[in-house]
Order: structure tokens, then sequence, then C-alpha cells
């Protein structure tokens, strides 16, 4: 289930609701009550999955959910227990069914420091606002005009800085966040449909573990489902943005414009070089190193250091960049020759 702390639960519906609703067709099942949605891994007997590959039979074989759409030509594979529905865009038709089923808190009031306050060491300061169900650790501050969303749980010691803003996250202890930072906006997700592309409701959170320093306008977004994580005493710079459902270790360092597509996975004591960028999907392995401005589509080995564009091991890069080198010389000198 999404966190309750950032997400309301709306009333449940039944499969038959669902469908008419998403522009699906009842394959069977009906009547099934349905109170989440959730990808085919985590789902329960409440909720209701989707499926629109075959490459993912395996998975939707497995599946514990109460119901899940698939296309017309899986039809067939989906598990004797679950309510069905056919859908001919199944994504997008579970995108719409999340929305009927869960909805972000909103800010439609702002509450007293008293109320979000672990002791009078709490510090907030002129124009700042802070959402229902904030809690704040003793010794924190938090800068002018930031805006802290509903549920946030911000720990001890921490420095936010002016005109940050903060939601669906948990955040530990000595945690330092410069101005105009971003934390936990909704990542970027669109499912295609007969209308255009569509959004797909992000019901993830951020994780920042303790020690974390994160810089002035970087942008970190929530999960699609699970959790965005900052491991411990990682140092992310200036204008860095890093994807949902990111995972980074503990030692992270990141230079500023450095970016990371979702869903990749870091170990702990990698280091990012400025303007680095990691596609979606992929692991960086423990104490990796990506050079400044290297564009990295395939997995990194533990301990090794990459570099270019498409990023490779640091040795085979620079051949390649000097054989390139000599090789382009060539051709300029073999042509101002011939012109002599």
């Amino acid at each position: 289930m999404p966190d309750a702390r950032f997400f309301e639960a709306l009333p449940p519906l039944t499969v038959a609701e669902i469908a008419q609703r998403v522009g699906g067709r009842v394959a069977r099942g009906g009547e099934r009550q349905i109170a989440h949605v959730a990808p085919l891994s985590d789902a329960d007997g409440g909720a209701i999955a989707f499926v629109a590959d075959r490459k993912f039979a395996a998975s939707l074989a497995e599946t514990r959910a109460g119901c899940v759409i698939v296309g017309p030509k899986i039809l067939d594979q989906a598990p004797a227990e679950a309510a069905v529905v056919v859908s001919d865009e199944p994504q997008a038709a579970w995108a719409r069914a999340a929305e009927l089923l869960h909805r972000p808190w909103l800010l439609d009031r702002a509450i007293d420091i008293k109320e979000a306050a672990e002791d009078s060491s709490v510090v907030i300061e002129p124009g700042a606002v802070l959402a229902p169900g904030v809690r704040i650790g003793r010794g924190s501050r938090i800068g002018a005009g930031a805006i802290i969303g509903p549920g946030v749980q911000i720990g001890r010691d921490c420095r936010i800085g002016a005109l940050t803003s903060i939601g669906f996250a948990l955040i530990g202890d000595r945690v330092r966040i410069l101005a105009g930072a971003r934390i936990g906006e909704a990542g970027f997700g669109a499912a295609w449909s007969s209308q255009g592309p569509i959004d797909i409701p992000q019901l993830g959170r951020v994780v920042i573990q303790d020690g974390v320093s994160i810089g002035a306008n970087t942008c970190i977004d929530r999960g699609a489902y699970g959790d965005t994580v900052i491991g411990e005493n990682s140092k992310i710079d200036n204008l860095v943005h890093i994807a949902h459902n990111c995972v980074i270790g503990r030692n992270a360092l990141m230079a500023a414009f450095t970016g990371l597509a979702g869903t990749v996975t870091v170990g702990d004591n990698v280091m990012f070089g400025g303007r680095a960028g990691i596609g979606d999907h992929l692991s960086i392995g423990q104490g990796a190193r990506i050079a400044a401005g290297a564009g990295v589509l395939a997995d990194v080995p533990a301990g090794e250091t990459w570099s270019g564009y498409p990023a490779k091991p640091i040795r085979q890069s620079l051949r390649e960049a000097v054989w390139l080198a000599k090789q382009a010389a060539g051709k300029i000198r073999g042509r101002d020759e011939s012109h002599g």
C-alpha cells in the first residue's frame, strides 16, 4: 500500500466499476473488491496490477494480485485465481485505476511549529510553511520560504535551505539540503493511450539517510511505487537530478549536472564527475568511478573507472580516443598535401 502519511486511500471499487471507468472490459471476477494498485510482484488479494507484454508472463503466473489488467493477446495466461480486466492499453488503464484508488494529501492548511517540532530548539524561518503531519527533530532549522509537505518526517540537526520544497519524504539526522532543492516531486512516467500519453501516478517516497548533503536546485524524484533512496553520508552537488526508484549507496559523491535515469542502483563509495549521465535500470558497482561527461549505457562493475560516450573502461576509452584523433589528423594531413 502507498504510505498513508502521503496518500489518501479512496473507497474500494469492484472490478466491474474499475473496468467501466478505465475503458476496459471484465473477463471474470467483476464483483471482487479492489482497494489499491500495485506492481505484479508486490500485489496482494486487494490490489490491481497490470501486464502488457508476453515477456512478463512468468511474473503474471506468480502474482497474488486480486485483479490483473491484461492485453487481449495474453488473456489466456492470466492466473485462474485473479479477476481479469482486458484492455488494449493495460498500462494506461492501470494508471487511471491508480487515480481512482489513491490521492496525495494536499497542503490545504499550515500548522503551527508547536505541532511539528520535537522541542523548542527547532527553528522555522519567516515564510516557511509546514503541512499537517510534519514532524521535525530537535536542533533542525527550516529556511525562509521552504515548503514542507504533508506527512514529511525530518530528523535531528538538519538544515533545510530557503525556498526548498520537500514532499513524500523521510529524512534522517544531520541532513543538509541547500536552497531551492526539490525533494519528492513526481518522477517522469507516462503511458501511451488512444488519447495520447497520460501521466502514471507516482505512489512512492524519497528516503534520505543520515548525514546526506544535497546541493542547491537539485531534484530527487519520489519512487513510482517503492522508494528512491539516498544512502548515508552521500554528498550531492548543485543541479543534480536523481529520477524515481534510484537507490544510492553510502558515501556517494556526485558533482554538478550529474543525471541518473529511473531505477538506477548505485553501490557504496561511488564517485560521479560533473555532467555524468546514467541510463535507466543500470547498476553501478561498489567503488566505481564515472568520469566527468561520461554517458553510461551499460552496467559498471565494482571498482572500475569508466569514461567517454558511450562510456567504457577508461583505458579502452582513451585508446579509442587517441586512435580516432590520429585517424582524423592523418586524413587532414593527406588532404592538405593533395592540395599542395
